[in-house]
């Protein structure tokens, strides 16, 4: 670490991670941030140099910018016992003068007997397998397919509210007419036992639309 304590770059992801296929390569990227205002070089190590590529190796990061680092592990031709790897990254960091070119670097630069401060990370090799993609896509599919389930009991539910509304409003439409007439009739007629009938008919319409109305909005939702 520099002085302060605090990191002078930041790395995702903190491992390597590497689909493992026989005859094939397989790349991973790490994104290495400068989080100082300092111009910072930095150089990836590995255990095992033979094995894998790394582009670029060394670099320099001006004040809060950030650079992509790649990967790159060899085609094997047998599997690692228990799919475990004892391979190890490291990556130092250094603060550099401003407007250092990674070609004019020290031999020194990340040489801890210099006496300069050297940060390092260090990063573990993960290796996983196209089997374990598709255990982990076979382990989601239940979870997809009860989300799926849930949603359409959803849409039958609203949609049976919206059709008990729709009855409910036509419903309401004709006792509306049917109420109009009753008042033309009561008013060419103007008999008294009439109004009585006419008012005992309003009533029970208003009892029948407060039913149908607290039917649809009290409907338990579909299963």
């Amino acid at each position: 670490m520099n002085g302060d304590g605090r990191r002078l770059i930041t790395i995702q992801p903190e491992d390597l991670t590497f689909l493992y296929e026989l005859e094939k390569q397989s790349h991973c990227d790490l994104r290495i941030a400068n989080k100082t205002e300092h111009h910072v070089a930095f150089k990836v190590k590995t255990t095992s140099p033979k094995k894998y590529f790394v582009r670029p190796n060394t670099g320099v990061i001006q004040p809060w910018d950030a650079c992509t680092v790649t990967v790159t592990l060899q085609a094997q031709r047998e599997y690692p016992p228990d799919m475990q790897c004892k391979d190890k990254f490291l990556l130092q960091s250094a603060v550099v003068p401003p407007n250092t070119d990674v070609d004019e670097l020290p031999q020194d630069t990340f040489n801890k007997d210099s006496g300069k401060v050297i940060d390092e990370c260090k990063l573990k090799v993960i290796y996983t397998t196209p089997s374990s993609g598709n255990e982990n896509s076979e382990d989601e599919t239940p979870l997809k397919a009860s989300r799926e389930i849930f949603d359409a009991n959803i849409m039958r539910t609203v949609q049976h509210l919206k059709e008990e509304r729709d009855v409910a409003f036509e419903q309401t439409r004709q006792l509306q007419r049917e109420l109009d007439l009753l008042r033309r009739r009561r008013n060419r007629n103007n008999d008294q036992g009439f109004s009585l009938a006419f008012a005992a008919f309003v009533g029970l319409v208003g009892i029948v639309l407060g039913f149908l109305l607290n039917l649809m909005f009290s409907a338990p939702p579909a299963e």
